[in-house]
């Protein structure tokens, strides 16, 4: 027990939670290894902005052969040039593959298109999603449609299509960017929750069906708030703003993690991640704190005012 709270004390300091019901890894808060992904091949869809835009530069720092995918072929095209004016990557070694994550229908050929290209897929990083904001009684049923075939059927279907090339090889890692609000609820934002604890439940029977593939490494990243263009692409105007953290300080502890292999991290400033620790392990506590934070946040977004939760 002694472990685990000074584990949980020195990750509110780092800004990353360990869930120790899942795994502690205490020497990674200061001996980062991002160089062990020097050399993969590594996929990330939603690469043409916000955190998958910020994964691809610095993965191409460390030497990656990176695969970049999103919709918009001429963001990918962008973000592939300034990938290869950091120096550390040919035009050879970076393959830009637009596609729609929910058009579950090119998923395959998509796979194939990349083995075809390189050979092989070392990390495939299921970035690719959207958020919404509006009350449930206001949100149309097709906005939870979408958000439901988006980020969650989509990112599934994905990892279904790469997962028999990673149990032939006997390795791989497979990075799932979902979020805290997996299991903290919030307000406001119904569908998006929704589709994010549908992935932390197919996620973690993933982890489990995965036991005799120890080569085989599913990690659960979960962001508190970002400054990302996710919430830019919203399904409704009305999107409210809140302490962010920088892109690039989440992405650079993501790369931790997945060098690290941590099968479940927590990425937040605070508040966010000392109320998912209380979440976890003080249930009744957090609620009432949660309730008390959203109860005037909800009647400002009642009113109109869209940056209801930075008053």
């Amino acid at each position: 027990a002694s472990i685990e709270m000074i584990i949980w004390f020195l990750s509110l300091i780092f800004d990353i939670g360990y869930n120790p019901s899942l795994i502690f890894c205490l020497p990674t808060l200061f001996l980062p290894q991002e160089q062990e992904l020097t050399g993969l091949v590594v996929w990330v869809t939603g690469a043409s902005s916000g955190i998958g835009e910020e994964l691809a530069y610095q993965l191409s720092k460390l030497g990656v052969s990176l695969v970049l995918s999103a919709r918009r072929v001429h963001e990918l095209e962008r973000v592939k040039r300034k990938c290869l004016g950091n120096g550390n990557l040919k035009e050879k070694d970076i393959f830009v593959l637009p596609f729609d994550l929910a058009n579950r229908s090119s998923h395959e050929v998509a796979t194939k298109a990349v083995l075809q290209e390189f050979g092989r897929i070392d990390v495939l990083v299921n970035n690719a999603g959207k958020i919404h904001s509006s009350l449930i009684v206001d949100t149309k049923m097709d906005f939870f449609k979408e958000l439901i075939e988006l980020n969650y059927l989509g990112t599934v279907s994905l990892t279904k299509c790469v997962l028999p090339h990673m149990i032939e090889r006997k390795q791989g890692k497979i990075v799932i960017v979902n979020s805290l609000v997996s299991f903290v609820p919030i307000a406001i934002s119904s569908g998006y929750c929704a589709s994010k604890h549908a992935l932390r439940g197919f996620i973690h029977s993933l982890q489990i069906e995965l036991t005799k593939h120890p080569g085989i490494i599913v990690s659960n990243i979960c962001p508190g708030p970002v400054h990302s263009n996710i919430r830019k692409n919203a399904l409704t105007e009305e999107v409210t703003k809140d302490r962010q953290m920088a892109t690039r300080r989440c992405v650079r502890l993501m790369l931790v993690a997945m060098a690290n292999n941590l099968k479940e991290v927590w990425i937040g400033e605070q508040p966010y991640l000392l109320v998912s620790y209380l979440w976890q392990y003080m249930p009744t506590l957090a609620w009432w704190i949660i309730r008390k934070f959203w109860e005037k946040r909800i009647d400002l977004f009642k009113s109109g005012v869209a940056d209801a939760d930075s008053q």
